[in-house]
């Protein structure tokens, strides 16, 4: 589903059961997954990457250089950026850099993310945050700059701790802290 709005450049993939709603613009060269939901006002690419089931909320702009893996949700009027410093005078197309959102991750409305990142699978970013530096995986990001207040499950749910183990409330997965990261553990090792 393309809304009549939308302006879709001609070598773009967008995937099957993908929707795109009112007023985006997809870019040349942009590749978007499987069961997607791109909302209102938003453009993506040129050239970038969006996996399946990925959900893109109102007035976000995916530039190039952003690769969503699967599954991952990006709220309302978040920001990314492709250059450190830019200049409206100097063309610095060429310094763009890379920033990777992993499976499951979810970011949350008007989060900003300075490019150059690595946001970990599942990890979840709050509202407003700033993400200045890579995030580990099932991390839990708030503020300016952001910083880590704890670790979420894959149903996005504060991993609570007991006896050094915790269960994650969407699939019973049982993960445990070492150092500084956190490991998913086979249940039958305990």
């Amino acid at each position: 589903m393309i809304h009549p709005s939308s302006f879709i450049d001609p070598d773009c993939f967008i995937g099957e059961g993908s929707k795109i709603w009112h007023f985006c613009h997809i870019l040349s060269g942009s590749k978007i997954g499987k069961n997607c939901n791109i909302g209102q006002n938003c453009m993506i690419g040129p050239n970038a990457q969006i996996g399946n089931g990925v959900k893109i909320q109102n007035n976000v702009s995916v530039y190039e250089g952003v690769i969503c893996e699967d599954e991952v949700f990006i709220g309302p009027s978040v920001v990314f950026t492709n250059v450190i410093n830019p200049r409206s005078f100097i063309n610095r197309k060429n310094e763009f850099k890379p920033t990777l959102l992993e499976k499951g991750c979810s970011i949350g409305a008007n989060a900003t993310i300075i490019c150059g990142v690595k946001i970990g699978k599942y990890a979840l970013i709050g509202a407003g945050s700033v993400i200045t530096k890579d995030v580990k995986p099932f991390a839990l990001m708030v503020g300016n700059p952001a910083r880590q207040v704890g670790w979420v499950d894959k149903g996005g749910k504060k991993m609570l701790f007991d006896n050094k183990i915790a269960k994650d409330s969407y699939d019973t997965s049982l993960y445990q802290e070492n150092n500084g990261e956190i490991m998913e553990i086979d249940d039958d090792k305990q």
